[in-house]
């Protein structure tokens, strides 16, 4: 491929969904039947076919799928020094379901450990790859926004300023600790903007003492701190969405109140930003990206049901974006990951790889470009 570096105009969010062989050495590994090297080994093997795959669909940037994961975000946050996850009686709501029951606590001073273990999956990808290896792990925002005002013990944290600088602090780290590992390509999932455009998480937070647009405006402070000082040859997506676990959701809304913020006080390169339902609004917010580099994915194509969706129609809904923003700082690629936690959505392994070809297809058929 003769163009690798990113931004690319295909690309996907992380999280792809788990193989047999995973779900099973991971449940027998629970149960104490195998060790930790066996359990790794056996991801090993399935990371290096599942890369192979997202580079035979003709993808420039591949990742893991987060095999190695249980969630999207809880895994990578409970890796950080300062943080903890415990399990309680009940999960978070989703429509229709809860999540396992899994809390994240702050229990001391925040920090990036120097042997945090993703460094150590991303230089696995790396090591395993002819395109560009990306990692996605959890923006600076979810460390607040997934952990409840009691669970945050440290006295000095009851400052929220003191706790989003140290937040911002940690991320810087993570940051160049990633870059140290050859990472060029890193991606940050800050999904909590869109949960801040829903009336209901407004609501909620109001409710704990907190201005919702206020949040938004700290959030996009700790992403520009964390990243601010990254070195110009390494790249920063964000993926935002709604929620999803086994194809549900949590939030509903339009970006309006955050895409200022996110798009011009974030000083992000590339936004994954989901658009499969009337629940994302309308593209109207694209119109707030500034003109220049920065690309915006639009995620047409929903990762929560098998139909396939039709080149036609995406091609009539990228004319509707380039109202709004330039089309060429868009590009193209699924609407959220396919298995945010290790269960899974609703989908099969050939269905997420047609989605996958359609994204392809899409960006060549539109840009005539991966």
């Amino acid at each position: 491929m003769s163009d690798l570096t990113p931004p690319f105009r295909a690309d996907h969010v992380g999280s792809l969904l788990r193989p047999a062989s995973v779900a099973e050495a991971r449940k027998k590994f629970q149960e104490n039947a195998i060790t930790a090297d066996e359990l790794k080994s056996v991801e090993d093997e399935a990371i290096k076919d599942v890369i192979r795959m997202q580079e035979d669909v003709g993808l420039k940037a591949v990742t893991d799928g987060e095999f190695r994961r249980s969630f999207w975000h809880y895994d990578f946050m409970g890796m950080l020094t300062g943080f903890d996850l415990e399990e309680r009686d009940e999960g978070v709501q989703f429509a229709g379901v809860k999540l396992r029951p899994i809390f994240p606590t702050i229990s001391g001073k925040l920090d990036f450990p120097d042997d945090h273990s993703m460094l150590e999956h991303f230089r696995f990808v790396a090591a395993n790859t002819n395109v560009v290896p990306k990692i996605s792990i959890p923006g600076p925002s979810c460390c607040h926004f997934r952990t409840a005002p009691a669970d945050i013990k440290p006295a000095e944290y009851k400052d929220a300023d003191v706790l989003f600088g140290d937040i911002a602090a940690t991320y810087r780290k993570a940051v160049h600790s990633f870059y140290d590992a050859g990472c060029r390509y890193l991606q940050m999932d800050d999904i909590f903007f869109a949960y801040l455009c829903d009336p209901k998480h407004r609501e909620e937070k109001k409710a704990q003492g907190q201005d919702p647009d206020w949040l938004i405006d700290r959030y996009a402070w700790m992403m520009q701190e964390a990243i601010k000082d990254r070195p110009s040859d390494m790249v920063i997506g964000m993926h935002m969405c709604r929620g999803n676990f086994k194809s549900t959701y949590a939030a509903e809304g339009a970006y309006d109140p955050a895409a200022d913020a996110v798009f011009n006080k974030t000083g992000v390169d590339i936004f994954f930003m989901e658009y499969d339902t009337d629940r994302a609004g309308g593209l109207e917010p694209l119109r707030l990206l500034s003109k220049g580099k920065q690309r915006v994915l639009p995620g047409f194509i929903t990762t929560k049901t098998g139909e396939l969706e039709s080149i036609d129609d995406l091609k009539r809904k990228f004319d509707e974006a380039s109202q709004y923003a330039d089309l060429d700082q868009l590009g193209i690629a699924p609407q959220c990951g396919f298995a945010s936690t290790e269960e899974g959505n609703a989908v099969t392994f050939d269905d997420q790889r047609r989605k996958l070809e359609l994204v392809v297809e899409t960006a060549k058929t539109i840009w005539g470009e991966v």
